[in-house]
């Protein structure tokens, strides 16, 4: 029988993967509208709740914890599980480098005591939740995140940007795998504990390491240089979104990875894209001198950038 998602914040980064990922997988997949929709009633008869809302930086100690009281109500009020897709912000600039789903989580921030607080509502409440934690993404469009917006948005003019330290090791999660990774959850999802956490691989990249996968798949240098904080600096008395940004700096010059062991004994038929061809997935044309991007792996679970035939609005 043919399972119903129901995605909050489609439109977003994950929302958009998830979306594409559950309909490859047959899933009836509805895109919620919060100009038009009713939670309770665009929920009902759905057997997972994707919780991609994510509302700008400053606004989430206003707007989350209203947000989360409406998604567990209507999960105890259908049945259905939520999935939340997870971030590193949990753990605080104290973190270790290795980072399971049992790491004590001390936030040291406003976003990481929010998004601790979430989970933690959901975990007391008793709702079927999944937590699929991630570092940054990686994703086939540009889609206004870290990526994007700062490391590559210059390569087209050879220029490699990082925020960070370049010897420090980073966690990213390519949004293409981590999508396929929540729908292979939730298949299974009867069979995990009532609030189950897991921390996705991923790749762990120095900025070095970076800086040369994507020379490998450009096939030519690029000259690279050091975000600049100091405007973010400058900005914060008229500009929210600068201190949220800066809260998250530690992020670049803490060391951290997603271990795998744990990920891995849950779904051990994971088979990562390679880092080359989710770099080639993630490059507009414009960026390589003939506008064809090389793809490395032998197979694909599904293409990249695929259309969702199987979602439906409600």
């Amino acid at each position: 029988m043919t399972k119903t998602v129901l995605i909050l914040g489609a439109s977003g980064r994950f929302g958009r993967n998830a979306a594409t990922a559950f309909s490859w997988a047959n899933w009836n997949v509805r895109r919620f509208d919060r100009n038009t929709d009713s939670l309770p009633d665009a929920a009902w008869g759905a057997d997972v709740i994707v919780n991609a809302w994510n509302p700008a930086y400053p606004n989430w100690e206003r707007l989350v914890p209203a947000m989360t009281e409406q998604v567990i109500n209507t999960a105890k009020d259908t049945g259905a599980t939520v999935l939340i897709p997870g971030n590193v912000y949990n753990y605080g600039a104290n973190m270790p480098a290795q980072l399971r789903q049992d790491t004590p989580q001390r936030p040291t921030g406003t976003l990481g005591a929010v998004r601790q607080t979430m989970e933690l509502a959901y975990r007391d409440a008793g709702v079927k939740t999944i937590v699929l934690r991630a570092g940054d993404f990686i994703d086939t469009m540009a889609s206004g995140n870290w990526y994007d917006k700062i490391v590559t948005a210059k390569l087209s003019k050879g220029t490699f940007t990082y925020p960070g330290d370049m010897d420090t090791p980073h966690a990213w999660a390519f949004l293409h795998d981590l999508a396929d990774a929540a729908v292979m959850l939730c298949d299974r999802s009867e069979d995990l504990p009532q609030f189950f956490e897991v921390n996705f691989p991923g790749y762990t990249l120095t900025g070095h390491e970076l800086h040369q996968a994507l020379q490998d798949v450009i096939g030519r240098s690029l000259t690279a240089r050091k975000m600049p904080w100091w405007p973010l600096k400058i900005a914060q008395p008229f500009w929210p979104m600068a201190a949220s940004l800066l809260e998250t700096r530690y992020l670049w010059q803490t060391p951290h990875r997603m271990m795998p062991d744990h990920f891995e004994a849950v779904l051990p038929e994971f088979t990562p894209t390679p880092l080359l061809d989710a770099i080639a997935a993630s490059l507009p044309d414009d960026v390589h001198d003939n506008g064809v991007m090389p793809r490395h792996a032998v197979s694909l679970r599904r293409p990249f950038n695929f259309c969702c035939p199987n979602a439906k609005a409600t």
